[in-house]
C-alpha cells in the first residue's frame, strides 16, 4: 500500500503527464504490434501488457537520461 492508502499501483503522480503518457502507451503497442484500444484491454495477455509497460518504463528512462546529460 502507498501512503494514502491505497493499493492502486497505476495512478499518475502528475495528473498533467497523463495524456502524454497515454499517447506512449498507445505509440508503443502500435510498435510491438499490439491491438491496445481506448478503455478494457482485458482480452489482451499478461505478456502483452507487461511488454507495453516494460517499454514505457525502458524509453521514459532513456529520456531522463537524455536530460540530465543536458540533451
Amino acid at each position: 500500500m502507498n501512503q494514502s492508502g491505497s493499493s492502486s499501483s497505476n495512478r499518475v503522480n502528475v495528473p498533467e503527464a497523463r495524456g502524454a503518457l497515454d499517447n506512449m502507451k498507445f505509440e508503443i503497442a502500435r510498435e510491438l504490434g499490439i491491438n491496445f484500444k481506448q478503455g478494457y484491454n482485458g482480452d489482451l495477455t499478461s505478456r502483452e501488457n507487461g511488454y507495453v509497460g516494460g517499454y514505457m518504463v525502458k524509453r521514459l528512462i532513456e529520456q531522463a537520461e537524455k536530460q540530465m546529460a543536458g540533451k
